[in-house]
């Protein structure tokens, strides 16, 4: 739905679409590299849905058709949210065979270009009907709905560790241990 509203820059504000565009492109490369150099992996599978928060959220701001200031900080705090995509191709690369990691990157892309270009078709006829600022909330809103409504599916799965006979930190309850004793 973000795309949606990077479709309406245009309307938005026909003189400064340009410095609203390098703005989210300054606000991706900032969230790419923080989150893909700096950012530790034990922290990373926690940050999936705030990221993807991030980057809807500012967006609902044009509620209230912000003056050009407050609408590049907004398209530049969220555009650092698109860090989320870095996120999501690690855990898909984790949960697919090697042998299968050009396919499922290939389909990944596919799918995602395919509702980008329905995510700005739906903000073009948004705000046909009411203003850009108007259908960049509503896409907005509808982001931040979607996210909270998914995000504990999304959330990575924790494996239980059971102690082994290796572990000494842990309790001995099967046969396997009475040997070592």
């Amino acid at each position: 739905m973000i795309v949606g509203c990077e479709a309406l820059y245009v309307s938005y504000a026909p003189e400064h679409a340009g410095l609203l565009f390098a703005c989210g492109a300054l606000g991706m490369l900032t969230g790419d590299t923080l989150t893909g150099r700096f950012v530790p992996k034990r922290w990373r599978e926690r940050l999936g849905a705030p990221m993807r928060l991030l980057l809807a959220a500012p967006f609902l701001v044009f509620a209230l058709d912000p003056a050009l200031p407050l609408a590049v900080a907004a398209v530049t705090l969220a555009s650092v949210g698109f860090a989320a995509s870095l996120l999501l191709q690690e855990r898909l690369l984790a949960l697919t065979p090697d042998e299968l990691t050009g396919q499922a990157l290939g389909l990944h892309s596919s799918g995602m270009l395919a509702m980008q270009g329905v995510g700005a078709t739906l903000g073009g006829a948004l705000a046909q009907y009411t203003s850009p600022a108007t259908a960049m909330a509503v896409l907005a809103a509808v982001s931040v709905a979607v996210t909270l409504a998914l995000a504990p599916g999304l959330r990575p799965r924790v494996a239980a560790t059971v102690p082994g006979p290796a572990d000494a930190s842990g309790p001995s309850d099967g046969p396997a241990d009475e040997g070592a004793r």
